[in-house]
């Protein structure tokens, strides 16, 4: 007789792959803002007028330092929420006749989700620094290289940096979300 379904081992194995793959995606975003922070720098310091010529428009480029470190902020509050989704799932198929009783089970024992939410607050934190450090070196160029053309433009500026904050806002309470033992977080969904 032959299934017509995908047993659970197939099904354990793809979520696991699934869970990974957001992992790496989480590193993937940090890169990422590396590079548009860099690439921001590096736009800041080329544009730099020589004397006698007139200073560009860099108070729209400024926009582009808290944009960055919020798409960072999204991208993490993502794959936090798909890893969550994935690991109830796991947590699911551990419990398949019982086996959460007589096996070790990782997705569905709190006191390993613990431990890894622990572990994983580290990337937490260095996101969070990464993004206030680009934010910070960013927009401190941005001050000293021009600081006429951004007291012109004060409202852009001030923007720039209540963006900045609130994207390190959102990358501090993304482990709100984490997976927590076989069950969503009881924060609003």
């Amino acid at each position: 007789m032959s299934k017509n379904f995908v047993d659970a081992n197939y099904r354990f194995i793809a979520a696991y792959q699934e869970v990974n793959a957001r992992i790496i995606q989480r590193q993937q975003a940090l890169a990422l803002y590396v590079t548009l922070v860099v690439s921001l720098l590096a736009a800041l310091v080329a544009l730099r007028p020589a004397p006698g010529n007139p200073t560009p428009p860099v108070e729209w480029l400024i926009l582009g330092f808290p944009v960055a470190s919020m798409c960072l902020a999204l991208l993490n509050y993502k794959a936090e929420r798909a890893i969550t989704n994935l690991r109830t799932f796991l947590a699911k198929l551990e419990k398949l006749e019982d086996a959460h009783l007589s096996l070790p089970s990782y997705n569905t024992e709190p006191q390993w989700s613990s431990s890894a939410n622990k572990a994983r607050r580290f990337h937490d934190l260095a996101t969070t620094l990464l993004a206030a450090g680009g934010n910070a070196i960013g927009l401190g160029a941005a001050w000293k290289i021009y600081p006429q053309r951004l007291v012109e433009a004060s409202g852009l500026f001030y923007a720039s940096i209540a963006l900045a904050l609130v994207s390190l806002v959102v990358v501090f309470i993304t482990p709100q979300w984490s997976y927590r033992g076989g069950e969503w977080p009881s924060v609003a969904r």
